[in-house]
């Protein structure tokens, strides 16, 4: 393991000291800047020494030596840690990558990322070789490691086993276990994950939980098995019960829940003063939802509901770093810390017009740097998806007693199948559709019939899912048909077909599951996929989850999986997949 990505050597540390002592001299000085010191809650004046990517000193004091220092004058500004993102998911259509680079124009310098699709996708020792490059960017990316699958796969042993687990709970890019969607199986009697829960703690990394509408006595029975934090607070109420309890909060602002101006709202009607243990999430929000920022909206938002100003950045910089035991290393302008950043006009602007990260420029006076360099996905398994099997006809066979009704964006019920499904198209103004999740190496397959997604949409296709199989869904097996082709000649992607024509592709060329481009791009084609399917009687609001949520099992009621049609609550499987 490159242990010096994670720390910083002997070496390094003498030239740090060195600076201190006029041998060295910066790369970087703030000079006359007012920056908020997080140990204080206090907005101070001081110079900012910054050598290469760390600060070694903040103080009334201006270096002797300043040969090749670059140094900016900061009166008239406020400097703040540069944001965590201390929950994301940054598959979502995007890639990690380019999701960094562009949260980084809005102050984000750290994102805290689910590995699942890394599970999936490559194989570990690449996976691996992956986060190692990411450490080497400015942005700071750290990664939880999953406890379990998020839905039922055929092959669940492969990828969640003591072996891998462990191995990822070890890695010093991993900061915390979870999330823990699992949580029902534990508290019954699953005594491997309450294993691999117990292993964290002792890491010293905290668990994320995943508690959406808990009991005060499932919160406390889960705080005693270990788990440290949730982010699934839907109230006020609810994030003081959590608080309460000792755990950490993250109030979620995100495009499934954007809950957090009614939270603020509630939190200060129950005369909550103290955020210290509250930060806050976007929760990996598809793309169009960014538009506005990220962490830096959160920010903005918790000003303008009148939490403390020195409050609103700690929420979303050292409360975060705090909670995942990195409170030395980021979150922080003092002595010691990672060179993140932020460069304010004024305390009530939560967007910089300056972010530095790890010492360099990612944005300076509004101007957008590109310092964040590449990532080697062919080498690392990371490829357009080759699809080596064709779609049959057989495979479109609809005849099942039971389909999936959609509720809203998240619950799907079961529901009894009353049309002719035995047809190559299903006509009338209805919105039954059909349903399939195939296998994305075509070893098996699962159809029944979808209520409720579309009322005239021919064929959606999508290589784009919680297990990267793929998901079909429309009226027209003809025009499955055709999007399914279109999809494999991309390598990739969501494609729409109606009346025999393709009205509408985006490519997924990083596995079938990741745009290749960068967001501004893919925040359009997300717009125009919504307002593609909405034209066709689709009534939701993020087509990009709702593909995501037909497969997972910590939704109520009814999931499509790689096992078959699964009763949630029961966890059982009412109707198995076919093998091809």
């Amino acid at each position: 393991m490159d242990e010096h990505l994670y720390r910083w050597r002997n070496r390094e540390l003498r030239e740090h000291v060195s600076v201190i002592d006029n041998k060295f001299s910066p790369t970087l000085l703030l000079k006359n800047a007012t920056y908020l010191n997080v140990s204080l809650k206090q907005w101070i004046k001081a110079h900012i020494w910054i050598y290469k990517d760390r600060i070694v000193y903040v103080g009334d004091q201006l270096p002797d030596k300043v040969t090749n220092t670059e140094v900016i004058d900061c009166s008239g500004n406020f400097i703040v840690p540069g944001y965590i993102e201390p929950h994301a998911h940054p598959f979502q259509l995007y890639n990690p990558h380019q999701l960094a680079k562009y949260a980084s124009q809005t102050g984000t310098t750290t994102l805290m990322n689910d590995n699942l699709l890394w599970l999936y996708l490559t194989t570990q020792k690449k996976a691996f070789t992956l986060i190692g490059e990411f450490m080497k960017l400015p942005v700071s990316m750290y990664w939880w490691a999953r406890f379990d699958s998020q839905t039922l796969l055929q092959d669940e042993q492969e990828y969640f086993n003591n072996g891998n687990i462990l191995a990822w709970l070890q890695h010093e890019a991993v900061v915390q276990g979870g999330e823990l969607t699992c949580w029902p199986q534990v508290l019954k009697d699953d005594d491997r994950i309450l294993y691999w829960m117990q292993e964290t703690r002792r890491l010293g990394k905290p668990i994320e939980g995943h508690f959406p509408g808990a009991s005060e006595k499932t919160l406390v029975k889960m705080k005693l098995l270990g788990a440290s934090a949730d982010h699934e607070a839907m109230t006020g109420k609810e994030v003081f019960d959590r608080i309460r309890l000792g755990y950490q909060v993250s109030l979620r602002y995100s495009s499934i829940r954007p809950d957090l101006p009614t939270i603020l709202s509630e939190l200060k009607e129950l005369g909550v003063k103290n955020y210290d243990s509250m930060t806050m999430t976007t929760d990996g929000s598809t793309p169009a939802f960014y538009e506005n920022g990220m962490m830096d909206r959160c920010i903005e938002i918790a000003i303008e509901a009148g939490v403390p100003i020195e409050d609103a950045y700690m929420m979303a910089s050292y409360n975060a770093a705090r909670h995942f035991n990195m409170g030395e290393r980021l979150g922080a302008i003092a002595p010691g810390r990672v060179a993140h950043i932020n460069i304010l006009d004024a305390k009530e602007h939560p967007t910089p017009i300056s972010v530095i990260a790890k010492g360099k420029w990612m944005k300076r006076d509004g101007v957008p740097v590109d310092n964040m360099g590449d990532i080697r996905w062919m080498e690392n398994g990371i490829t357009p998806l080759e699809l080596d099997w064709k779609l049959e006809e057989s495979d479109l066979q609809f005849s099942m007693p039971i389909g999936m009704e959609m509720v809203n964006d998240v619950i799907i019920r079961a529901y009894p199948v009353s049309i002719d499904a035995n047809v190559d198209k299903i006509e009338g103004n209805n919105d039954e559709s059909f349903l399939m999740l195939i296998d994305r190496h075509g070893k098996w397959r699962v159809n029944t019939i979808i209520k409720g997604f579309t009322s005239e949409l021919g064929g959606l296709v999508s290589s784009y899912s919680t297990t990267g199989d793929i998901v079909l869904i429309g009226k027209s097996k003809a025009d499955l048909m055709l999007a399914f082709n279109r999809m494999k000649e991309l390598g990739g992607g969501i494609v729409l077909a109606n009346d025999g024509k393709i009205i509408f592709e985006l490519p997924l060329q990083l596995s079938g599951m990741m745009y290749a481009g960068d967001m501004a791009t893919l925040m359009e084609k997300d717009k125009e996929l919504k307002e593609k399917l909405k034209a066709f009687g689709y009534k939701y609001n993020d087509p990009p989850y709702n593909l995501l949520f037909l497969s997972s099992m910590h939704l109520p009621f009814i999931r499509i999986t790689p096992q078959g049609i699964v009763d949630v609550k029961k966890k059982e499987v009412l109707f198995p997949a076919i093998m091809r």
